[in-house]
């Protein structure tokens, strides 16, 4: 695929998050993918309903979720984007962080997906509430 057809797809992906249009979210992402938040201890999730499966234990407490795109560029397959996501809990919290994430392209899809940021930082910023919540959950909660 082009470059121009791998970042819009990428765009599609990220607009879909900030939607929680899962299943467009779904349509972006290749049946092999592999999603990592790379400074979590989790193993990450494989298969577009994991992936899924996995943003819903944090995103099922959000009111909105808004993305803030700063750069976004493209090598063949390899899209790099660098943004900030700001989180609107339904408590009515507010978190705010930027991330670097890396996408690896497959058939036009969205292959591997690695978000880099600074988990202390970001998870200073949430309710105590919210993280007693994400403490349950496990990767077995978003693996087949």
């Amino acid at each position: 695929m082009s470059t121009d057809t791998n970042k819009a797809t990428v765009e599609r992906m990220w607009r879909a998050l900030s939607e929680m249009d899962w299943q467009t979210m779904k349509s972006c992402m290749h049946p092999d993918i592999h999603y990592e938040d790379v400074p979590s201890d989790d193993p990450g999730a494989d298969g577009p309903d994991n992936c899924v499966k996995r943003l819903q234990i944090a995103f099922n407490h959000l009111q909105k979720q808004e993305q803030v795109t700063h750069h976004i560029a493209a090598d063949g397959d390899v899209v790099f984007l660098d943004h900030t996501e700001k989180w609107t809990f339904k408590s009515g919290e507010k978190a705010q962080h930027s991330f670097a994430t890396m996408h690896e392209m497959k058939d036009g899809l969205v292959y591997r997906w690695s978000d880099y940021w600074d988990m202390q930082t970001f998870v200073s910023q949430f309710p105590e509430w919210f993280i007693e919540e994400m403490i349950k959950a496990s990767s077995a909660d978003f693996s087949d």
